[in-house]
């Protein structure tokens, strides 16, 4: 009973059959009619017009969004525990050409404007100091906290009032926003967000997420970018095809609600042993060793934490939108009972 990751979730029913209806001739690269509907798609999803090219992972998404902001010997901003810093193996480096990460503090591994200013405030103007030029958060973030629309709109005005610009990691935006319960603009374009990394892999993809622009003629230099790095493939019929589907009567926002009612069910039984409020689909829990091995014995997979300064041990459960409801149950029953 695996509780590891989203990303080991299965690929959703009908993502496989719009791959499968993708297939037969057509253009290659993005010039194929499915690519050609994303930036539609999207701006219906939004309420805005935007323009969407689709990735193969995360990590190019993130860093190719940011590299439409920031230059070889800018910075960005961004959490002490974010993804691009923790867990992308020094890639913002690699497709930014140097670029360094400059690292805020915030609770929940959430940055607010005061924090960001505590980071870029004291950088002097001048040619010896690596220059702030973006800021990225992550929605929901690196332990499942969600940003509320008038804190993504307090750090775009931030962004807006230096002249930065703003990127979303979005590889739990839909959870964020079934959470949330807003319409997706209200957490992005009408927040001053420029571009988001629109995350499908998590939440019933198999190969595919999107970069989403929000900020005119921004899209532009990443398509050059984006083939530059190795990511313009040549079948990327198939990789729209996975977008769309998820997008098509909002079946991204039905997984994200199933898999965020899964973790909410664990979270009932872990009562004070919750490191962090659970508002997506991930959970924070303290567990002993023994009590983890003893998890395992029942046949419980799941990454072990770091766990807090005062507390024996921990670890984190992932939920998706696959997860069997007889496991979630069995899963919440056996944290009770320890």
């Amino acid at each position: 009973m695996r509780f590891f990751s989203d990303n080991a979730a299965p690929v959703h029913p009908r993502v496989w059959a719009a791959m499968q209806a993708a297939d037969g001739p057509d253009r290659a690269y993005d010039g194929d009619a499915i690519s050609q509907r994303l930036d539609a798609a999207f701006s219906d999803t939004f309420g805005a017009d935007c323009t969407a090219l689709w990735i193969a992972t995360g990590t190019a998404g993130n860093c190719l969004a940011l590299s439409a902001m920031v230059p070889p010997h800018g910075g960005v901003v961004c959490h002490r525990e974010a993804h691009i810093e923790m867990d992308e193996g020094g890639a913002p480096g690699f497709f930014l050409h140097g670029a360094k990460l400059l690292l805020a503090e915030g609770e929940g591994a959430k940055i607010t404007p005061e924090t960001i200013r505590a980071v870029i405030d004291p950088i002097r103007p001048e040619v010896h100091q690596v220059q702030p030029h973006a800021i990225s958060i992550t929605q929901a973030s690196e332990y499942g906290r969600v940003y509320l629309p008038g804190e993504v709109a307090a750090i775009g005005a931030l962004a807006k009032e230096r002249g930065l610009g703003l990127h979303m990691d979005g590889a739990r935006f839909a959870g964020a926003v079934a959470h949330l319960g807003c319409h997706p603009a209200e957490v992005t374009v009408q927040a001053s967000v420029d571009a988001l990394t629109f995350g499908c892999v998590k939440n019933g993809g198999m190969s595919a997420e999107a970069i989403v622009f929000f900020t005119p003629g921004m899209a532009d230099m990443v398509r050059f970018r984006r083939k530059r790095a190795g990511h313009l493939q040549s079948k990327g019929r198939y990789l729209a095809a996975q977008v769309l589907a998820l997008l098509e009567g909002d079946l991204w926002l039905a997984n994200a609600r199933a898999a965020n009612a899964a973790a909410q069910e664990i979270a009932a039984a872990c009562a004070d042993r919750l490191i962090h409020p659970v508002e997506a689909n991930e959970v924070f829990v303290i567990l002993s060793p023994a009590e983890a091995a003893a998890l395992r014995a029942q046949g419980f997979d799941f990454y072990d934490w770091t766990a807090p300064a005062d507390a024996p041990g921990a670890a984190r459960l992932v939920t998706s939108w696959s997860s069997p409801p007889r496991e979630v149950q069995a899963l919440a029953r056996a944290i009770a009972g320890l």
